[in-house]
C-alpha cells in the first residue's frame, strides 16, 4: 500500500499522458481519413473516458483501498487541471457543461479506481490448494 498523493498523482499521470497520446491519434485520424471535424467532441470524450478509466485503475491499484475515493480524487484533480488550462488559456467561463463534466470524471475514474483495487486484492489471494489456516499459540 502506497501514500494516496503519490498514488493520485501517478494516475493523473497516466490520465495526462493517456489523453496526450489520444489527442494525437484524433489529429492524425482527421489530417489522413475522410472523418470531419464535427464528429472531434465525440473522439474528447471517448479519448477523456478512456484515459480517467485507467488514471483511476492506476490509483486504485497502488492505494489498495478506497479505491472509488481515491479514483475519484483523481478524476476530481484532472478535472481542476483541464478547469484550470481552460479559465487561463483560453478564458473559458463556467457553463452547466462544466459541472457535467466535473461529474462524469469524477464518476469514471471512481470506476476505475473501483476496478484498480479489486485487481489489486485478486492478485493478492492465495492461489491454487487450500487456504493456509494459522492457529494461534497456546
Amino acid at each position: 500500500m502506497r501514500s494516496a498523493s503519490t498514488s493520485v498523482l501517478t494516475g493523473l499521470l497516466y490520465t495526462t499522458c493517456l489523453v496526450l497520446i489520444g489527442a494525437l491519434l484524433a489529429t492524425l485520424l482527421l489530417s489522413f481519413t475522410s472523418i470531419r471535424e464535427g464528429t472531434l467532441p465525440y473522439f474528447t470524450y471517448v479519448i477523456n473516458a478512456i484515459a480517467l478509466l485507467v488514471g483511476g485503475f492506476v490509483t486504485g491499484r497502488r492505494c489498495g483501498g478506497k479505491g472509488w475515493y481515491y479514483g475519484g480524487l483523481t478524476g476530481l484533480t484532472y478535472f481542476l487541471f483541464i478547469l484550470l488550462i481552460g479559465f487561463l488559456g483560453f478564458d473559458a467561463p463556467m457553463q452547466w457543461g462544466t459541472f457535467l463534466f466535473l461529474f462524469g470524471a469524477f464518476g469514471v475514474a471512481a470506476l476505475g479506481g473501483i476496478l484498480g483495487v479489486n485487481s489489486a486484492n485478486s492478485n493478492n489471494k492465495h492461489k491454487g490448494g487450500k487456504p493456509k489456516v494459522i492457529r494461534p499459540r497456546r
